[in-house]
């Protein structure tokens, strides 16, 4: 990232590019070297404001303006040059910044805010300076430090307030424990999780940080995702699940093979993520930089002409035209717009992160206000993403609970999930299981054990067809349910449906999205009879079954080219494409997944709840920036002709001092307007 995306900072230095190199241990170190860099700038923003404010009181009592103004009125030998001293400390020290912005800008695209800030200073110092040594006309000092003072005040707070955001890399960071234990045959060792390759396998104890992403190798346990997903209760993990690095184990032991560690580990790309959205330039803080510019051209322009006209058109001299040209420049730059969009970023970076929205393009995040269609992906999205037991149906007469309590005996020993959804239903019920042996699956046919003394087997449709048994009623209804049958002895005692089960949020989520006016569709890759079956209970504009990834794609541009401003909402690899070329692409709950990398927002948790909260908090963020440019610009509407003297033979003329009352306030406001988005999301 080059140091001109922070135009409006006059910190362009401490925005280098901050991607971290290196492995976990290092991301402390890359984290806190960001930190350190960015708390260095602060105190050196923080540090020129003092010293300049401090020299700035005996620069505003010499002033002639301020003491009428306080009725009070002294002066001693050299007055003036001890000012001019002062002032001109001020100036070089404390505008630096600003006149190093100055040359930044110029060298790579145009004026923006820092030129405005350095042409106005610039002005004051060297028309007060020669007025000091002999030319005709006022003393702007007072002007000038406390144009710089409140310059510098605004900056260091704007960069404090962004460095409350950067916090939040601090946080995940600290995620990660510095150390893991590393299984080499019957002996284990502390090793620095720097050291972790793939294919290490590691011990995880109870109530340890899991120190790298990875697989289950054995053991199971329930493991606290919360701080990386949003998942608020306990994921249950077992052989073959994936672990996250950063993840709170439970109180099972864990052997994990190491899959991914430092710089490519989910939490990192998620710091990565987080960093990209603090770092990346929205177009209406280019806007505001734009503002600024053009002001700049303002100022140089109607500078000109007010000196023209007064000089060569008006019964006053040159001393009164240059005066009136210098109040024009100096006046035309405004505290406010230095504040004005920059406060309201900050802020809903922060308050978005804090509230499970990383936003990676901040474009894509104001832009959401323009959404018209939103096409969802079905699998994880809107549904659990996992089987859960519709029903069980029992043909002899035993309860619904010992049949369930038999399957799952059996199907414990298998990692299908099918499998795991009858398990998970066993545990949900609280049954105690009876133990199986024998255990034996055929692919695409089913498994078989047996349990107390007798040969269970759980089948599908298929080999039903096959052994000529009939299927029994209400299994073959038209419901997107996927059955299993289970047999005694070779005799079908009943059987179990199951079903990609619907978030509970997933309505109330597509019913705010539609009051709202927004199309809503949904693409997936399943059969058609389980998309209806999940659209017709959504109640969705439309839907699109068997879609491959290609087509999501194209199915997004097809919208696009009926002028739909499209958002993709997404998981998987499947819809990365699909999520790059929409307008705005929501990667949801994305877990370690190659959506995040496409995605402009991505959403912690999985909700789709999340994404009406988005588009809600999108447009009131917009709002704000908007209100704030035209608080910021307004005043100098009224301000530049006054100043130019446009209504001068009625005798107002604007007063420095009340120019000087009036910027202060409209930055206050600003300031105040920007803190109040935190209202808007909860």
């Amino acid at each position: 990232m080059k140091n001109h995306e922070h135009h409006h900072n006059g910190h362009h230095e401490h925005e280098g590019g901050h991607d971290h190199k290196g492995h976990a241990s290092d991301h402390h170190q890359g984290s806190h070297d960001h930190h350190d860099h960015h708390a260095h700038m602060i105190e050196d923003f923080k540090k020129r404001f003092y010293i300049n404010t401090a020299l700035s009181i005996p620069v505003l009592a010499f002033s002639e303006m301020i003491q009428n103004f306080f009725g009070v009125e002294f002066s001693f030998l050299g007055m003036g040059y001890v000012a001019a001293g002062l002032a001109t400390f001020i100036f070089f020290y404390g505008g630096w910044p600003f006149l190093k912005g100055l040359k930044d800008e110029l060298s790579e695209g145009g004026p923006g805010m820092m030129t405005l800030i350095a042409i106005a200073i610039t002005v004051a110092w060297a028309y007060s300076t020669a007025v000091v040594f002999g030319l005709e006309g006022k003393v702007f000092y007072w002007e000038l430090v406390t144009l710089i003072d409140i310059m510098l005040l605004g900056h260091w707070l704007e960069m404090r307030s962004v460095m409350g955001a950067s916090k939040a890399l601090e946080k995940l960071a600290e995620l990660m424990p510095s150390e893991a234990h590393k299984v080499e045959g019957d002996d284990i060792h502390e090793v620095k999780i720097s050291e972790l390759k793939k294919g290490d396998i590691i011990l995880i104890k109870p109530g340890e940080k899991v120190p790298a992403d990875g697989k289950i190798v054995e053991g199971d346990s329930d493991l606290n995702e919360s701080a990386l997903t949003g998942e608020s209760k306990p994921v249950q993990k077992s052989q073959g699940d994936e672990v996250i690095g950063g993840a709170i184990n439970g109180d099972g032991s864990l052997k994990v093979e190491v899959k991914s560690s430092g710089e490519d580990s989910y939490l990192n790309k998620v710091i990565r993520l987080v960093e990209e959205a603090q770092q990346t330039k929205s177009k209406t803080q280019n806007l505001a930089n734009r503002a600024a510019g053009w002001l700049a051209y303002i100022a140089l322009g109607v500078g000109v002409v007010t000196f023209i006209a007064w000089a060569f058109f008006s019964a006053q001299g040159t001393d009164f035209a240059l005066e009136r040209m210098v109040t024009v420049m100096i006046i035309t730059c405004p505290h406010a717009l230095g504040l004005a969009v920059p406060l309201v970023v900050a802020i809903s970076t922060a308050l978005s992160a804090k509230n499970g929205l990383l936003i990676r393009n901040r474009t894509a995040f104001e832009n959401s206000r323009k959404i018209s269609a939103i096409v969802f992906d079905k699998t994880g999205t809107l549904t659990e993403g996992n089987f859960g037991v519709n029903r069980v149906e029992v043909l002899d007469g035993r309860s619904e609970d010992e049949l369930l309590a038999t399957a799952a005996a059996i199907e414990q020993s298998s990692e299908h999930p099918i499998a795991r959804g009858i398990v998970k239903e066993a545990k949900n019920r609280e049954l105690k299981l009876p133990s199986a042996s024998d255990f034996s699956a055929t692919k695409g046919k089913g498994v078989s054990a047996r349990v107390d003394g007798a040969t269970y087997q759980i089948v599908s449709p298929g080999y039903l067809k096959e052994e000529g048994i009939d299927l029994p009623e209400g299994t073959n209804s038209d419901k997107a349910e996927t059955v299993v049958f289970v047999l005694e002895e070779g005799k079908l005692i009943g059987f179990i449906a199951l079903a990609d089960q619907i978030r509970k949020e997933s309505k109330g989520a597509i019913k705010t999205l539609k009051e709202k006016g927004i199309k809503v569709l949904m693409a997936t890759g399943d059969n058609e009879q389980t998309a209806k079956a999940v659209a017709d209970e959504l109640e969705l504009d439309g839907y699109y079954s068997q879609v491959l990834p290609h087509q999501k794609s194209e199915l997004i541009e097809e919208l696009q080219s009926k002028g739909e401003y499209v958002a993709m909402t997404g998981d998987g690899v499947n819809d990365a494409p699909a999520l790059a070329k929409a307008d705005i692409g929501i990667a949801v709950g994305s877990g370690t997944d190659v959506a995040a990398e496409t995605a402009d927002i991505i959403l912690t948790e999985s909700s789709p709840e999340d994404i009406s909260r988005l588009i809600l908090f999108g447009r009131a963020t917009y709002k704000k920036m908007v209100q704030n440019l035209v608080w910021a610009t307004g005043y100098n509407v009224v301000a530049i002709p006054l100043a130019a003297g446009v209504l001068y033979s009625q005798g107002i003329m604007i007063n420095p001092a009340v120019g000087a009352a009036l910027m202060s306030l409209s930055t206050i406001i600003c300031a105040a307007n920007a803190q109040l988005l935190r209202l808007k999301i909860r």
